[in-house]
Protein backbone atom coordinates (compact mmCIF):
# COMPACT_ATOMS: atom_id res chain seq x y z
CA UNK A 1 0.00 0.00 0.00
CA UNK A 2 1.14 3.27 -0.61
CA UNK A 3 1.60 6.19 1.41
CA UNK A 4 -0.32 9.74 1.29
CA UNK A 5 3.10 11.17 1.60
CA UNK A 6 3.81 9.65 -1.92
CA UNK A 7 1.74 12.11 -3.44
CA UNK A 8 2.94 15.12 -1.61
CA UNK A 9 6.49 13.92 -2.35
CA UNK A 10 5.72 13.79 -6.11
CA UNK A 11 4.12 16.96 -6.25
CA UNK A 12 6.75 18.63 -4.29
CA UNK A 13 9.62 17.04 -6.42
CA UNK A 14 7.70 18.25 -10.31
CA UNK A 15 7.25 21.35 -8.56
CA UNK A 16 10.76 21.74 -7.62
CA UNK A 17 11.81 20.34 -11.15
CA UNK A 18 9.59 22.68 -12.79
CA UNK A 19 10.37 25.79 -11.20
CA UNK A 20 14.21 25.33 -11.51
CA UNK A 21 13.75 24.29 -15.30
CA UNK A 22 11.58 27.48 -15.88
CA UNK A 23 14.07 29.78 -14.25
CA UNK A 24 16.87 28.12 -15.90
CA UNK A 25 15.88 28.48 -19.01
CA UNK A 26 14.39 32.25 -18.04
CA UNK A 27 17.51 33.52 -16.77
CA UNK A 28 19.15 32.54 -20.12
CA UNK A 29 17.78 34.79 -22.32
CA UNK A 30 18.71 37.82 -19.71
CA UNK A 31 22.19 37.54 -20.21
CA UNK A 32 22.04 39.00 -23.45
CA UNK A 33 21.04 42.45 -21.72
CA UNK A 34 23.49 44.48 -21.49
CA UNK A 35 23.39 45.18 -17.86
CA UNK A 36 24.71 48.60 -18.67
CA UNK A 37 21.81 50.29 -16.67
CA UNK A 38 20.73 49.46 -12.92
CA UNK A 39 17.16 48.61 -14.38
CA UNK A 40 18.62 45.53 -15.69
CA UNK A 41 20.49 44.81 -12.33
CA UNK A 42 17.55 45.18 -10.61
CA UNK A 43 15.60 43.01 -13.29
CA UNK A 44 17.99 40.06 -13.10
CA UNK A 45 18.12 40.79 -9.29
CA UNK A 46 14.56 40.15 -9.13
CA UNK A 47 14.24 37.57 -10.93
CA UNK A 48 16.80 35.36 -9.12
CA UNK A 49 15.06 36.50 -5.80
CA UNK A 50 11.83 34.83 -7.02
CA UNK A 51 13.41 31.38 -8.27
CA UNK A 52 15.24 31.48 -4.87
CA UNK A 53 11.95 31.66 -2.88
CA UNK A 54 9.81 29.42 -4.91
CA UNK A 55 13.22 26.84 -5.02
CA UNK A 56 13.09 27.14 -1.50
CA UNK A 57 9.72 26.66 -0.25
CA UNK A 58 9.58 23.52 -3.12
CA UNK A 59 12.62 22.57 -1.44
CA UNK A 60 11.14 22.24 2.05
CA UNK A 61 7.71 21.02 0.61
CA UNK A 62 9.56 17.88 -0.66
CA UNK A 63 11.31 17.59 2.55
CA UNK A 64 8.91 17.41 4.56
CA UNK A 65 7.03 15.09 1.91
CA UNK A 66 10.17 12.70 1.58
CA UNK A 67 10.90 12.43 5.06
CA UNK A 68 6.75 11.27 5.99
CA UNK A 69 6.93 8.71 2.36
CA UNK A 70 10.25 7.61 4.81
CA UNK A 71 13.16 7.86 2.42
CA UNK A 72 15.66 9.76 4.03
CA UNK A 73 18.29 10.19 1.28
CA UNK A 74 16.26 12.17 -0.73
CA UNK A 75 14.57 14.26 1.94
CA UNK A 76 18.41 14.95 2.72
CA UNK A 77 19.11 15.67 -0.55
CA UNK A 78 16.30 18.21 -0.97
CA UNK A 79 17.52 19.66 2.52
CA UNK A 80 21.09 20.42 0.66
CA UNK A 81 19.36 22.08 -2.23
CA UNK A 82 17.27 23.87 0.16
CA UNK A 83 20.56 25.18 2.31
CA UNK A 84 22.50 25.87 -1.23
CA UNK A 85 19.67 27.59 -1.89
CA UNK A 86 19.12 30.11 0.98
CA UNK A 87 23.36 30.70 0.75
CA UNK A 88 22.92 31.66 -2.83
CA UNK A 89 20.08 34.04 -2.22
CA UNK A 90 22.28 35.54 0.51
CA UNK A 91 25.21 36.20 -1.24
CA UNK A 92 24.13 35.90 -4.67
CA UNK A 93 21.77 38.87 -4.22
CA UNK A 94 23.92 40.57 -2.24
CA UNK A 95 26.66 40.92 -4.73
CA UNK A 96 24.10 41.25 -7.43
CA UNK A 97 23.12 44.60 -5.44
CA UNK A 98 26.49 45.83 -5.16
CA UNK A 99 26.93 45.63 -8.45
CA UNK A 100 24.08 47.33 -9.57
CA UNK A 101 24.76 49.95 -7.58
CA UNK A 102 27.97 50.51 -9.22
CA UNK A 103 26.44 49.95 -12.13
CA UNK A 104 24.72 53.39 -11.72
CA UNK A 105 27.83 54.71 -10.87
CA UNK A 106 29.05 53.40 -14.94
CA UNK A 107 31.30 51.36 -13.99
CA UNK A 108 32.44 48.76 -16.77
CA UNK A 109 33.81 45.97 -14.25
CA UNK A 110 31.24 46.08 -12.28
CA UNK A 111 29.11 44.99 -15.48
CA UNK A 112 31.30 42.74 -16.12
CA UNK A 113 31.46 40.95 -13.16
CA UNK A 114 27.63 40.98 -12.60
CA UNK A 115 27.36 39.07 -15.97
CA UNK A 116 30.14 36.57 -14.14
CA UNK A 117 27.89 36.33 -11.27
CA UNK A 118 24.54 36.11 -13.44
CA UNK A 119 26.12 33.45 -15.38
CA UNK A 120 27.85 31.15 -12.00
CA UNK A 121 24.19 31.33 -10.84
CA UNK A 122 22.53 29.98 -13.87
CA UNK A 123 25.29 27.32 -13.90
CA UNK A 124 24.08 26.50 -10.36
CA UNK A 125 20.69 26.45 -11.33
CA UNK A 126 21.63 24.01 -13.89
CA UNK A 127 23.81 21.73 -11.48
CA UNK A 128 20.62 21.93 -9.31
CA UNK A 129 18.56 20.62 -12.17
CA UNK A 130 20.75 17.64 -13.28
CA UNK A 131 20.88 16.62 -9.20
CA UNK A 132 17.25 16.53 -9.43
CA UNK A 133 16.66 14.49 -12.37
CA UNK A 134 19.27 12.27 -10.99
CA UNK A 135 17.17 11.97 -7.76
CA UNK A 136 14.53 11.08 -10.26
CA UNK A 137 16.04 8.81 -11.92
CA UNK A 138 16.99 6.69 -9.06
CA UNK A 139 14.57 7.06 -7.22
CA UNK A 140 12.35 5.41 -9.86
CA UNK A 141 14.74 2.46 -9.88
CA UNK A 142 13.86 1.80 -6.03
CA UNK A 143 10.48 1.78 -6.65
CA UNK A 144 10.85 -1.14 -9.25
Amino acid sequence: MLSPAIYASFFFTVALLVTTAYFLMGGLPLLTLKHDTPLDARFVRGFFSVYYRAAFWTSVGALVSYTLWGRYPFAIGVAINACVVALLRKHLLQAMQQLGVQIEESSSSAIRHFRRVHSAALLVNLVQLVAIVWGLLWLSQQLR
